[in-house]
């Protein structure tokens, strides 16, 4: 089969200001004890049966119906197919999945923790949008994401010593009874693994000596050789994301510019490299379809028109209407952006 790489357009990526206290929070769904109203100018919405949320809208109410007697505004409803996603990266993607604890299931797609999980600034996080809001098929959802971590911790040292890498939480996956052994609860089909590393990557080595490129390519083979893994263990269906402008984080604006242009430029071949690896995929394998979300394009996309897009600006940090959750990481208003335009794209069917 010929490979397939689908590149999501940034035309569906929500324009609406999103940094409104209230705005775009949980407000119904089966299980939820919390508030149900919304701030004005929002009205809370049905997505699905265990999750309503604040969106833009005016309402002669904005109080939640009950999940069970309300139907979609989009017309679209989960089905009873189950659907599975094995996702791996680092702090960006990370919610605090233990797969020692409560399992996804339908009704609590996410497993643990429950939506939104834990998150690097706090707040929803892309993948559990993507989960539990956007798409409108049951997709159960096991993120073995793992904060700090990088490809492989013989390459690039993490932060610290526990940081599970990409490679030890492939390894994860492909230990786990009923994932990568066993009786599998998932098929080729109806399953989905998506990859976002690099960042640490980059981050931690792209002021090393050497040759650059040549070192991007180290990574790579790393890293696609556990895209092999998965491949192996019945993984057909893959979404790569790459390593958004770190560059033009809070972190890096406060070093110097040349030191801003070296990661810029790392940034950029790393990217370039990861779409051909990518692409390159049909030579070796057969019945493999891949997605590919430009994270770096949606991020400067934002960046440059931040206020368009609800934000204060570029650059500020840590506070409602910021950009940045933290000097480093994304606010959960731009998770939200995120995950609804991936949400809306590789999920919007029920098999991939």
């Amino acid at each position: 089969m010929t490979l397939k790489v689908a590149f999501l357009a940034l035309a569906s990526l929500l324009p609406a200001a999103l940094a409104q206290q209230g705005a775009y929070a949980q407000c119904g769904g089966v299980s939820w004890t919390g508030g149900t109203t919304c701030v004005s100018g929002y009205v809370c919405t049905y997505s699905n049966d265990y999750y309503s949320q604040c969106l833009p809208g005016t309402a002669s109410s904005s109080t939640a119906t009950s999940a069970t007697t309300t139907t979609s505004s989009a017309g679209s409803s989960p089905t009873s197919s189950k659907n599975y996603w094995f996702s791996f990266g680092d702090s960006y993607t990370q919610t605090g999945f233990n797969i020692s604890s409560t399992a996804p299931a339908s009704g609590n797609p996410l497993g643990n923790p429950a939506y939104p999980g834990y998150t690097a600034v706090g707040g929803v996080n892309w993948i559990d949008q993507a989960t539990t809001v956007s798409n409108h098929s049951v997709v159960l959802t096991y993120n073995f994401a793992y904060g700090g971590a990088t490809i492989d911790a013989n390459l690039v040292t993490p932060y610290e010593s526990t940081v599970l890498s990409l490679t030890d939480q492939v390894n994860e996956f492909l230990n786990a009874n009923g994932l990568g052994t066993g009786n599998k609860i998932w098929a080729s089909a109806n399953t989905l693994f998506s990859v976002w590393i690099g960042i640490n990557d980059i981050g931690n080595s792209y002021g090393n000596s050497g040759s650059r490129t040549a070192f991007d390519d180290t990574l790579l083979n790393a890293y696609f050789a556990l895209i092999e893994k998965l491949y192996n263990a019945g993984g057909r269906n893959f979404l790569f994301i790459n390593v958004p402008p770190i560059d033009r984080s809070p972190l890096m604006l406060a070093q110097s510019s040349s030191a801003q242009a070296a990661e810029k430029a790392v940034i950029a071949d790393f990217n370039s490299k990861l779409i051909t690896r990518a692409a390159n995929l049909t030579s070796t394998y057969s019945g493999v379809k891949t997605y590919a979300f430009d994270a770096n394009s949606a991020f400067t996309t934002y960046l440059n028109s931040p206020t368009s897009y609800g934000f204060v600006d570029a650059t500020s940090y840590g506070n409602t209407g910021d950009f940045w959750g933290n000097n480093y990481h994304p606010s959960p208003a731009v998770h939200v952006l995120l995950g609804n335009s991936i949400g809306n794209s590789v999920l919007s069917g029920t098999v991939w």
